[in-house]
C-alpha cells in the first residue's frame, strides 16, 4: 500500500468517515470467523449460480469465480451525485465526437485533435461514414473507470464504449449482500441497483422507433469469458440470447430463428468484437457473426448497441482529448478531471517517458483487462528494458501516466481486514430519454497488498458498491 493513498473509510486522524459511520459500529461488533463463513457461503452460492470468468491461456484452468470482498465500499449521496453528472457530461461529449468524427468532423477541421489520430485510428470505422443513427447515440452502454488521487479527488482512468462488461457482477454482488448480511440494508438507507436490467431494455427498446421491437442479445457462445453476464441480462431482461448461427439476413432486415418460424430482429445488444460481426464485411473467418449484418445496419433496418466504430473513442490515445470535446461540444467545463497523460506518439513526451519509465504506468493504446501494461515501479530491470524497445519500436501505440496511489478500502483478505486498492466502474446508459446511471456501479479490489491491478484477469476482486440516500450531518465522527 502507498503511503499517500486516500483511505476511504478513515480520515488521517483516525477518525471514521460519517457515513462509513454505522456499518463501522457493525462491522467492530462482527467477528471475523462470521465474515469468513459468510465469504465461503458466498463462493459456494456463486459457484452453483455458474458466476465464473474465463482465463485463457492459464494453465491451471480457465473457468474461475472473481473473488468476491463482503466488505463493502460506500458512497455519500452528495458525493454521488458529483460522480453522476461527471459521467453523464462525459458520455454526453463522447457520443458527440462520435457522431461528428462520422459526419461533418467540426473537431478536427478546428485542430482540437489531430486527424490523423482519429482517421487512422485501427478503431475508426470506414463504413460508418455518413451513417445516420437514431438519436446520433453511438455508445448506449459505457462504463466509466473512476479512481482517487492521494488528496481524495475523483479522476477518470479510462472510458470503455465498445462493449463495457461487469454489471452483472455489481447486480449478483448486491442480491449476495442482501442474502448474507440483511441486517446491514435496515441500518442503512442504501439506494437499489436492481432496476438496471429494466432500465437497460427500455434503453435498447428505445434506439429504435419501432413499437414493441425485438431485443436480442449476441453472444459469441458459452465458451466467452463473459458468457455468464450475456446469459443473466437477457434473463433479467426477458429477451432471447442468442449466438451468429440463430441470425440470418433476408430482404434487408435480420431474422432470428424461431420454432415458430423466422422473426424480425429490430435491436441487437450485440457482446460480439465487430471485427467478428459480419464475415462478409470484416473477417472472412468468423463463425461468430451474421453474413449481411453490416449492409442492414447501414440502411437502418437494425440497431446495434454498441454502435460500430465507437472504440475510436475509448482508446487510449484520444482519452487525453476528452476535456477539449466536453468543452467543444457541451460549452462546459469538465466535472471529472483526467489523470494526466502523456502520449508516446509525441517526440518531445516521449522523451520524457523513456526518461522517468520506472516511475510511470505505461499502457498499450489499445491495451485492455490489465494486458499490455507496465507499471514502473514494480517492474523488474528487464521488463523496464523490454518496454523501453517496445516504446522505441511504436511510440503512438503507448501513452503512459503517473503511477496513481488509488484510494484504499477495507477488503476481507486471508490476514483479516486490511486497506486494498479500489476503482469505480458506473454504467452509464443512453437513449432518447437521456442519460440515466444506477446507483453505485461496480468496485474492483486488488487483493495483493501494495497492488494497483484490479482487473479480474490479473487477481482483482469486486466489492459491493453502496450509495447512501441520505447525507450524514457532519463530516467525520469517532468510531
Amino acid at each position: 500500500m502507498t503511503d499517500n493513498s486516500y483511505n476511504e473509510m478513515f480520515e488521517p486522524t483516525g477518525a471514521c468517515r460519517a457515513h462509513y459511520d454505522a456499518y463501522q459500529r457493525w462491522l467492530a461488533d462482527t467477528p471475523e470467523e462470521l465474515l469468513s463463513r459468510k465469504r465461503h457461503e458466498a463462493d459456494l452460492l456463486f459457484h452453483r449460480a455458474g458466476i465464473t470468468f474465463t482465463v485463457y491461456g492459464d494453465e491451471s484452468g480457465t473457468e474461475r469465480l472473481i473473488p468476491f470482498d463482503p466488505l463493502p465500499r460506500i458512497i455519500p449521496a452528495r458525493e454521488w451525485a458529483m460522480l453522476e453528472a461527471g459521467c453523464r457530461q462525459r458520455v454526453q461529449a463522447l457520443n458527440a465526437f462520435l457522431d461528428d468524427i462520422y459526419h461533418d468532423q467540426h473537431i478536427l477541421k478546428e485542430g482540437l485533435i489531430p486527424a490523423e489520430q482519429v482517421l487512422a485510428n485501427p478503431q475508426y470505422q470506414l463504413a460508418m461514414q455518413g451513417v445516420t443513427l437514431p438519436h446520433g447515440i453511438y455508445s448506449h452502454i459505457s462504463g466509466v473507470d473512476l479512481i482517487r488521487d492521494g488528496n481524495g479527488r475523483y479522476c477518470v482512468l479510462e472510458d470503455n464504449l465498445r462493449i463495457p462488461s461487469g454489471v452483472s457482477y455489481m447486480l449478483e454482488n448486491r442480491r449476495m449482500m442482501m442474502r448474507l448480511f440483511p441486517e446491514l440494508f435496515t441500518l442503512n438507507r442504501i439506494a437499489p441497483v436492481d432496476h438496471y436490467p429494466n432500465l437497460l431494455l427500455e434503453t435498447l427498446r428505445s434506439s429504435t422507433p419501432t413499437d414493441a421491437p425485438c431485443v436480442v442479445v449476441l453472444s459469441p457462445g458459452r465458451y466467452n469469458s463473459a458468457y455468464f453476464e450475456h446469459a443473466f441480462l437477457a434473463q433479467q431482461m426477458g429477451v432471447e440470447l442468442v449466438e451468429g448461427q440463430d441470425l440470418f439476413v433476408s430482404d434487408g432486415r435480420v431474422r432470428m430463428r424461431t420454432t415458430a418460424g423466422p422473426r424480425v430482429v429490430d435491436v441487437i445488444y450485440r457482446r460480439v468484437d465487430e471485427a467478428f460481426l459480419d464475415p462478409l464485411a470484416f473477417n472472412p473467418d468468423s463463425m461468430l457473426g451474421v453474413p449481411g449484418l453490416l449492409s442492414v445496419y447501414r440502411e437502418g433496418g437494425v440497431v446495434l448497441a454498441n454502435a460500430l466504430g465507437t472504440g475510436v473513442a475509448d482508446d487510449k490515445s484520444i482519452y487525453p482529448h476528452v476535456p477539449a470535446m466536453i468543452r467543444f461540444y457541451l460549452d462546459e467545463e469538465p466535472i471529472l478531471d483526467n489523470v494526466p497523460t502523456w502520449q508516446c506518439r509525441d517526440p518531445e513526451q516521449c522523451r520524457h517517458v523513456l526518461d522517468h519509465l520506472g516511475e510511470l504506468v505505461v499502457k498499450e493504446t489499445q491495451g485492455a483487462g490489465g494486458y499490455g501494461m507496465l507499471i514502473g515501479p514494480a517492474a523488474s530491470r528487464e521488463q523496464l528494458e523490454e518496454f523501453r524497445r517496445r516504446v522505441k519500436a511504436n511510440p503512438a501505440g503507448y501513452i503512459a501516466q503517473p503511477t496513481m496511489a488509488l484510494s484504499t478500502c477495507p477488503t476481507f483478505v486471508e490476514a483479516g481486514i486490511a486497506p486494498r486498492h479500489i476503482d469505480l466502474r458506473p454504467y452509464v446508459l443512453s437513449s432518447s430519454q437521456g442519460v440515466r446511471l444506477v446507483p453505485g456501479g461496480l468496485t474492483r479490489v486488488a487483493l495483493q497488498e501494495g497492488s494497483l491491478v484490479v482487473n479480474s484477469s490479473q487477481g482483482g476482486g469486486t466489492k459491493d458498491t453502496w450509495v447512501l440516500e441520505d447525507n450524514p450531518t457532519s463530516e467525520t465522527s469517532s468510531c
